[in-house]
């Protein structure tokens, strides 16, 4: 048993962190692993938007409820010097991320992390979302796949009509189908901050030579 922990590093729980954060709450109780929510401020921790996202909150710091095993936590560092491998299960029990992936272009939130002196792993060299990057260590730390043997897509382009469509500047884990796994509700999301309101989306080919639509920050 592993338990994820997401140091949540904003004052505010925006929607698309709230959709992210009860996919991993979801998908971690399904393979039996906590979920914690962690630095969350006070304001949040009794909010709807919180409860709603059904994961253990708490205004510590990992640092403060797990001081007793902070050699046994592994920070998912994008500038971390070794990729997180199945025989990290030896080492590792929690898994630390915050905030830290997702973000477009990258700001390097991790270092707010990285100076707490844990133990790091990365993921690779692409930009994930928080869900994918939870998603991906889990396959690692429980089903034991190595990174390159996880189905990806890179940039995958949201086709909403002929002419229109959105490219996500991130890597998912792909479906038995190849389209990227994101969290329910997101594509609604998604539609909703590029301003269009179409009925019908497909997973663009991504040589169908589609223009893109700007995604306006929507993190």
């Amino acid at each position: 048993m592993v338990t994820f922990v997401v140091e949540h590093l904003d004052p505010e729980l925006g929607p698309w962190s709230a959709l992210e954060y009860k996919t991993i709450a979801r998908e971690s109780s399904e393979a039996g692993c906590d979920f914690i929510l962690s630095s969350v401020p006070t304001s949040l921790l009794q909010s709807k938007e919180l409860n709603d996202v059904g994961a253990s909150a708490r205004s510590d710091a990992v640092e403060v409820y797990f001081a007793h095993q902070k050699d046994r936590i592994c920070l998912l560092d994008p500038a971390a010097k070794q990729e997180l491998q199945p025989s990290d299960t030896q080492h590792f029990d929690v898994l630390l991320f915050g905030g830290i992936l997702g973000d477009d272009p990258p700001r390097d939130r991790t270092s707010e992390l990285r100076k707490k002196g844990f133990a790091g792993r990365r993921l690779g060299p692409v930009q994930m979302t928080t869900d994918t990057a939870v998603r991906v260590t889990r396959k690692v730390m429980l089903e034991g796949k190595k990174l390159e043997e996880i189905p990806y897509i890179d940039f995958p382009e949201l086709k909403f009509a002929e002419h229109e469509s959105t490219e996500m500047p991130f890597r998912y884990v792909t479906d038995t189908e190849g389209n990227p796994i994101m969290p329910e509700g997101m594509i609604e999301l998604i539609k909703a901050d590029a301003d269009k309101g179409f009925d019908t989306l497909d997973f663009a080919d991504e040589n169908d030579g589609m223009g893109n639509l700007a995604l306006n920050d929507a993190r």
